[in-house]
């Protein structure tokens, strides 16, 4: 009984954790998308291909996440296994490319991008393997679905609130280098400085005052 407590919540936390590492992976996808179409404004316009390839992919990825966390199980599991490895391979074929001096910052944000979907990879496998040997054990004895059941859930709320913060950290400090590197986390200035500036300005005229 207590076992099989600890299984669902060890099920639950993975998946909230790769539900993360979903939304870190497109929002850092999105911003590589950012970048490109700025530097594809700028005279490469080679560029714009995979500018739009970027874009499409980050915002399928966020539709996709959104719908495993709603319905507790990740759709297509075969085929977003397949696009997320390819995805995976892009950015590792990018990182280990470059991308010019303009773009040597993207190199921090296709690391991110690909240790996220990594994540996602991994975390989704181990959801499937869980699922197979929970199909296995429900063949050999029915009434592990009973015995379930009666499970107290005090101790192993916590210890879920535990392990999905512990994630939830663990993907934000991969996902914020990842965003930041980008041309719109570039232009993500901290408001304190333009208060500051602003500030400074203002005091200038004011002392240029009678």
């Amino acid at each position: 009984m207590q076992q099989s407590t600890q299984e669902s919540n060890a099920v639950a936390v993975v998946r909230l954790v790769a539900g993360f590492a979903g939304f870190g992976a497109a929002s850092v996808s999105l911003a590589i998308s950012s970048s490109l179409f700025t530097a594809a404004a700028a005279g490469r316009s080679l560029l714009l291909v995979p500018a739009i390839a970027a874009a499409l992919w980050g915002t399928a990825l966020l539709g996709w996440t959104v719908a495993a966390l709603r319905r507790g199980g990740f759709p297509w599991p075969r085929l977003s296994s397949a696009l997320l490895l390819t995805a995976a391979a892009l950015h590792l074929l990018s990182l280990l490319s470059g991308g010019g001096t303009d773009l040597a910052g993207l190199n921090i944000s296709h690391l991110a991008a690909l240790l996220l979907t990594l994540a996602v990879v991994a975390a989704q496998a181990w959801l499937q393997r869980q699922a197979w040997l929970k199909r296995q054990a429900w063949l050999q004895q029915d009434s592990v679905r009973g015995a379930a059941g009666g499970a107290s859930g005090g101790s192993g709320a916590g210890r879920l609130l535990l392990g999905a913060f512990a994630g939830a950290v663990a993907i934000a400090a991969i996902t914020t280098p990842g965003l930041a590197a980008s041309t719109a986390g570039q232009f993500a200035v901290p408001h304190g400085s333009h208060l500051d500036g602003g500030h400074s300005d203002g005091g200038g005229a004011g002392h240029h005052g009678p």
